[in-house]
């Protein structure tokens, strides 16, 4: 192949249909959620959780939603929508209280069209409301919702595992007469990664899974109470500081008696999920006691010792990839730039582009900066390449606006193996890194050269041993075993090669 000429891709990766027509699906993983939980009976907790909704925003842009407690009743408002389309300054001030939760949220189980599906979930336990969200994904949901619905005559709303959670909780809070009670029980139930906040008229509860395998964090308000965030930019935005990780299997009460913890069920392994410090949190959060941002700088930085090559320019994917690109290019020594504008505002729009506009595939998110790139060869970091599409057409769009070589190097090591956990990976056919190999993957995308960071370099970029991280994605070991129903219906591969989704 020539270095200036884009490649053919092969008939075995894309049909003709698929690619002219770009769905809305990106080529990377996604996110499920995104919670928070405020206790500060003297301020207004309402804005101050639409504010950490706001920082939590990339977790999760389908439905948003904020359950008040007033000492007396459990309050919802929640919608189909980001954080600004759903809350208007008078459902805020229709929302008086000392406590609060809130949820954004990206479906990997349920419709994502469902108001239903919407957290935070409502439900009741006898006389007393509760409201429940949920960041991750359980891996037993079917088994349980079966044994809900035979045993107990439990009726479901919605499709979400969240109501399974909240429908175990309440059935066993009324057995033993304490929401605190409730909530151990169904910890030892539940598998999988979870992230939880509930909130009665009086108290917020959180806990975390055993595994740790999505974050937690607890913050102090400044004399004023707590605040529990799936990140620490949630905190950051309302002034908490932060204090702690809410632990593997622990359990937290915040209330009028302060704050309460217990270990509710013993932690196993820490497993924290590796795509947080890739991809899903944002660069100013801190993770595992690394901040985000220098994680992906020593990504890149190792990228340039591991995968060298001669260029004019290095640049990043917006957002992710751009601390890679710096820390690639103060390990290369080859100058920094920026190549792309990304159109922030398109995002999940909720309104679908027409055949044209989805013909312009990923200019709808991404523009090049044209002088900036003419005539150069350049270095171009991304976070990973999933169903490799998008990364095709990101090639094409970089030689179009006159690049003369694009060589991809990639933050993390190949994606070969789906998540169980609440990150939508689809299916293993699905994956391009599956049944393709790496040079198979680079003539599909068209550049002059492609590579990926190892395993080890990845993990020694976060600072934390490997054992502290759920890897599944990368290498097909996941820290809980998955059923043999949930493996099957995402590690079937189709008898010929598998034939990547359009993203």
């Amino acid at each position: 192949m020539s270095t200036n000429q884009p490649s053919v891709p092969d008939a075995r990766f894309i049909s003709a249909t698929e690619d002219d027509v770009l769905s809305q699906r990106a080529d990377r993983p996604e996110e499920a959620c995104g919670v928070i939980a405020v206790y500060a009976p003297d301020e207004d907790v309402a804005r101050l959780t639409y504010f950490g909704l706001h920082a939590l925003q990339h977790r999760g842009q389908e439905s948003a939603g904020i359950a008040v407690g007033d000492g007396e009743t459990v309050m919802v408002t929640k919608d189909l929508g980001l954080v600004s389309q759903v809350f208007k300054e008078s459902d805020l001030d229709s929302l008086p209280g000392k406590l609060a939760i809130g949820h954004t949220r990206y479906s990997t189980t349920g419709s994502s069209t469902s108001w239903e599906n919407a957290q935070p979930h409502l439900s009741a336990i006898g006389h007393q409301v509760i409201a429940l969200a949920h960041n991750g994904n359980l891996v037993n949901t079917t088994e349980l919702r079966d044994q809900l619905k035979s045993g107990n005559g439990a009726r479901f709303r919605s499709t979400t595992d969240s109501e399974v959670i909240a429908t175990l909780v309440g059935h066993y809070t009324q057995e033993h007469s304490s929401i605190r009670a409730g909530i151990r029980e169904t910890m030892k139930l539940i598998r999988g990664a979870y992230a939880v906040v509930v909130i009665t008229e009086e108290a917020i509860y959180a806990f975390r899974d055993p595994y740790g395998i999505r974050p937690l964090v607890l913050g102090k308000l400044d004399g004023v109470g707590y605040a529990v965030s799936s990140e620490t930019c949630g905190l950051d935005i309302m002034g908490a500081e932060f204090l702690r990780d809410v632990a593997p299997g622990e359990m937290i009460r915040i209330s009028d008696k302060g704050l309460e913890a217990e270990q509710a069920v013993p932690a196993e392994q820490l497993s924290l999920c590796m795509f947080e410090m890739i991809y899903f949190a944002r660069p100013d959060s801190v993770l595992n006691d690394c901040t985000i941002y220098e994680a992906r700088r020593r990504m890149g930085e190792r990228l340039a010792a591991e995968a060298p090559v001669e260029a004019d320019m290095v640049m990043g994917v917006p957002d992710s990839g751009i601390p890679a690109a710096v820390g690639y290019a103060q390990g290369s020594g080859i100058p920094f730039g920026e190549g792309l504008v990304k159109n922030r505002y398109v995002g999940r729009t909720f309104i679908s582009p027409n055949d044209y506009l989805r013909q312009q595939g990923i200019r709808l998110k991404l523009n090049p900066l044209r002088h900036a790139i003419e005539g150069k060869r350049l270095i171009v970091t991304d976070d990973s390449i999933v169903r490799g599409n998008t990364s095709r057409k990101l090639v094409q769009l970089l030689r179009d606006a006159g690049a003369t070589e694009v060589h991809m190097r990639i933050t993390s090591p190949p994606v070969g193996w789906p998540c169980f956990f609440g990150i939508d990976t689809d299916s293993q056919e699905q994956l391009i890194a599956s049944n393709h190999s790496i040079e198979e993957i680079r003539e599909f995308i068209g550049a002059d050269s492609l590579a990926y960071l190892s395993e080890q370099g990845m993990v020694e970029s976060t600072g934390a041993p490997a054992e502290q991280y759920c890897m599944g994605c990368f290498n097909g070991t996941y820290p809980i075993e998955i059923p043999e129903a949930v493996r099957r219906g995402k590690l079937a591969l189709e008898s010929s090669c598998g034939t990547p989704k359009s993203e």
